[in-house]
């Protein structure tokens, strides 16, 4: 990991190489590096630990660093530390060059192998050994896109990679095997990247490669060849997301900008799935009603933010329209054998389609060698069309929060509840399980969402002076009782991933079976009180905070009487539907966390050691 770029052009290609980083840096990245073939037939480099800024700056240096083909990569750091030595792009024998997103499984055994023919290690990385490996092969056969198809034969483990020589240097070869690559076309010249909002200010055309291509970029062509060495075309797609989407506009963060855009892209995702005060079951696709009719269990399977929306889906299914439901995290889900029981539908989510462990599930889930044969079909919900996990399912019901800049999800996780809902209902419809009138109050209440969470977002400075409570704070609880116990869960990821503090989350009945052994005058409790059958349970489990000395912080509905008093803060939430409740008391947790972030002094928008799109295990 973390993120690819190549070019190839008439032109000096440097400055698009660097923009193409600067609009990957939302993935998370620790060092970063380009080469380029200049005009003297040789390979340079340069590459810098830290931010793209460092490597732009060391570029501006040497005027003498131009080249019309070249590639680059931000380094997400797997084998080897977040150094110079190990930062991409990697050489070999000043001939070869190589970026590589991924984790190559046989490396040791593949490097020692090297070494026996000689080749010296510079770096302690997984990639070196691929760069080493290719020009041997190019040794043998004398072409670049040759000598890459008898690479990728020899290794094990996931993959995106570009590479160009100094022997054809009018091309750029370029590998996909569970790490995502597009093609960006021009005229005159040709792009690849990770993620087409690395090209989108250079082209509006994309070819993505689908697992297994190989592909050959010329300034005026692209080849490509398939898994099995066939000759293919792959479909010219027009591009999904604007050239301004990496623009942070009037806001200080990448993260409060998704914050205060959730109101718009719920609503959008919403768009055309109801007619009237009904949900349309034909805007789910092609023979989804048919499919819903048949369900009898779910098998959900996510990671991170994409699982915590998974568990709240949990409640809807088996409370409102009485399917059994199961969720699980794709990385667990993957290495176990499961009991599937018949008719169960297989229901992935994940915002970017390309995480590799929900990926890996799906595909275990749908193998011939996979001993269950129960699974109705699958259904992805996801944020990215041209995805993989798309790709591969069945059935796919997009959100539409456009992209996702920040880390840390925010309008992606509200997007999939909304989506999650709509999906609920329209199983409920599908098997005559939800009565109209509850699907009617529903669709309502989905539709006064939007405006309910402008009214939360315009609470922001009460919360942002909440935040000064938890300067000196290092540790967080956060409860939640029933639906609101995912979103508790939600709420404790966020404060950590941003602010770095350490946040665990529980259910509020839980807090005598151990949590409360926590509880003093340095630990804050946040919590949020929806006006639910469960309300009065909380108010006794706050009670037995306070007894504690903990310092309260309660989102509550502004119908629950919950009164300030010292040491407790009460922020009041719009009244909504109990079931629509966990997306908006999400919102007011996103905002809790980055303003505490803020106070802390982190990279809101790239928190350390994290990366946007996990597409290694």
């Amino acid at each position: 990991m973390c993120g690819i770029v190549g070019t190839i052009a008439e032109r000096n290609v440097t400055a698009l190489l660097v923009e193409g980083l600067r609009r990957l840096e939302y993935r998370g990245y620790d060092s970063a590096g380009l080469a380029i073939i200049d005009n003297k037939q040789k390979l340079r480099r340069i590459r810098r630990t830290g931010k793209v800024s460092q490597l732009a700056n060391a570029l501006q240096e040497d005027s003498s660093f131009t080249g019309k083909i070249g590639i680059a990569h931000t380094r997400w750091a797997t084998h080897g530390a977040p150094t110079e030595e190990n930062a991409h792009p990697h050489f070999s024998h000043d001939q070869v060059a190589l970026v590589h997103n991924g984790i190559i499984e046989n490396h040791e055994t593949l490097r020692e192998y090297l070494i026996s023919l000689g080749y010296v290690f510079t770096s302690q990385t997984d990639t070196e050994v691929i760069v080493h490996l290719l020009h041997h092969k190019l040794s043998e056969i004398g072409d670049l896109a040759s000598a890459l198809k008898a690479t990728v034969k020899e290794l094990k483990g996931a993959y995106g990679l570009a590479a160009m020589c100094v022997q054809q240097p009018d091309r750029i070869v370029a590998a996909r095997s569970g790490s995502p690559l597009v093609i960006g076309l021009g005229i005159g010249e040709n792009f690849l990247a990770s993620d087409q909002l690395a090209l989108r200010q250079v082209t509006d055309r994309f070819i993505y490669l689908e697992e297994g291509d190989i592909a050959e970029i010329t300034r005026d062509n692209v080849k490509l060849w398939d898994q099995s060495g066939q000759e293919v075309k792959r479909e010219i797609i027009k591009a999904q997301i604007s050239a301004e989407a990496a623009d942070k506009g009037e806001y200080r963060h990448f993260m409060l900008k998704e914050i205060y855009e959730q109101p718009t892209v719920i609503q959008a995702t919403i768009d055309g799935r109801i007619t009237g005060d009904k949900i349309n079951l034909q805007s789910f696709g092609p023979n989804a009603e048919e499919l819903f009719a048949k369900v009898k269990n779910i098998q959900i399977v996510a990671c991170g933010t994409s699982y915590h929306a998974g568990l709240v889906a949990r409640y809807w299914l088996e409370a409102l329209i009485g399917i059994p439901c199961q969720v699980e995290v794709a990385s667990e889900f993957r290495y176990r054998r499961v009991a599937v029981q018949p008719d169960t539908l297989f229901l992935s989510i994940s915002q970017s389609g390309e995480t590799a462990d929900t990926l890996a599930a799906l595909r275990n889930a749908f193998s011939e060698t996979y001993p269950s044969g129960n699974y109705l079909g699958s259904l992805a919900i996801c944020n990215n069309p041209t995805s993989s996990l798309v790709r591969e399912s069945g059935f796919t019901l997009l959100t539409k929060a456009g992209p996702e800049i920040g880390v840390a999800s925010t309008k992606a996780f509200t997007t999939q509840l909304t989506a999650l809902l709509l999906l609920t209902i329209a199983l409920g419809k599908a098997q005559k399980t939800l009565e109209a009138e509850a699907e009617t109050t529903l669709i309502r209440e989905l539709r006064r969402l939007p405006s309910r969470i402008d009214e939360v977002l315009a609470s922001n400075k009460t919360i942002e002076k909440l935040a000064e409570h938890f300067i000196e704070k290092h540790h967080a609880l956060f409860l939640g009782r029933g639906a609101q116990y995912p979103v508790a869960m939600e709420g404790a990821l966020k404060l950590k991933e941003i602010s770095y503090i350490h946040a665990e989350s529980y259910p509020a009945g839980e807090l005598k079976h151990g949590p409360l052994a926590l509880v003093d005058a340095n630990m804050p409790v946040i919590t949020v009180a929806p006006n639910n059958d469960l309300v009065e349970k909380l108010k006794s489990n706050l009670q037995e905070v306070r007894a504690r000395e903990g310092e309260l912080f309660i989102f509550a509905d502004e119908d629950v009487e919950i009164k300030e008093a010292p040491f407790i803060h009460v922020v009041k939430i719009p009244h909504i539907h109990d079931v629509l409740s966990p997306i908006l008391y999400t919102i007011p947790l996103q905002l809790l966390s980055y303003y505490v972030a803020i106070l802390k002094g982190t990279d809101v928008d790239q928190p350390r050691n994290l990366a946007k799109s996990v597409t290694v295990e």
